[in-house]
């Protein structure tokens, strides 16, 4: 990963901390190529992301669950901008809106990792949508903390 410390002489950009301020996710291109990088705060050091990264996939604007569990991202899929999510419990991404016509641009991850806000422009102006994932999703609380009722 070149350097084991946070900053470095490449750019390194659109930093985000986790909701319990542990993690930092931001863009760097410290390995020839932009990707995420996720780095201990507390530990001092980056932190794993299997399959996240991949070759010559443009990503950005990262944004973090409360313990870093869910990371939100806007990548590519055939050349147009598609809103990411990459769980790390499963080591899994997945791309949240494949249906959508127009541009995405701003995603955003609530701190227990159900929803996804992000601004569209579908309709030709820019306008905000909010992506539940559903209540079957295992949310990112810390250990001890009651479980949200779910909206009505």
């Amino acid at each position: 990963m070149g350097s084991s410390s946070l900053n470095s002489r490449y750019t390194e950009e659109q930093p985000a901390l986790s909701g319990n301020g542990r993690l930092l996710v931001f863009v760097s291109s410290r390995n020839g190529s932009q990707q995420l990088l996720v780095y201990d705060l507390l530990s001092s050091q980056f932190i794993s992301i299997p399959r996240l990264n991949r070759p010559e996939t443009i990503v950005e604007s990262p944004s973090l669950s409360y313990t870093g569990r869910y990371i939100a991202y806007l990548t590519s899929d055939q050349g147009r901008p598609v809103v990411g999510l990459y769980d790390r419990a499963t080591q899994n991404s997945e791309i949240l809106t494949p249906i959508y016509r127009g541009w995405v641009r701003n995603p955003s991850i609530s701190p227990d990792g159900r929803y996804v806000v992000f601004e569209t422009a579908s309709r030709g102006q820019w306008d905000i949508e909010v992506l539940d994932r559903g209540s079957n999703v295992e949310l990112d609380i810390p250990n001890g903390a009651p479980v949200p009722a779910p909206p009505q």
